[in-house]
């Protein structure tokens, strides 16, 4: 396989769809990619705020809004 791709001469669609075909290929070996230590102990920290009960999970919906809010707000202030 070639490792050169000739990304400049893609549309934006067809960049997305070869992204999305890169992401499917990754997440069938999921065990296969590195994880640094340092992201597994954020992910670790993260884990134990919920069990504790100092943090909860969000909906993806919910959290984009509440970003964008924030970013309203960081505006304004």
């Amino acid at each position: 396989m070639s490792s050169t791709l000739q990304i400049d001469g893609m549309t934006v669609q067809e960049k997305l769809q070869a992204m999305e075909a890169l992401w499917d290929s990754l997440r069938q070996n999921e065990d296969d990619i590195p994880v640094p230590q340092w992201h597994r102990d954020i992910l670790d920290a993260r884990e134990r705020d919920v069990k504790e009960g100092k943090a909860k999970f969000l909906d993806w919906e919910t959290a984009k809004q509440q970003i964008a809010d924030e970013i309203r707000q960081n505006r304004v202030s």
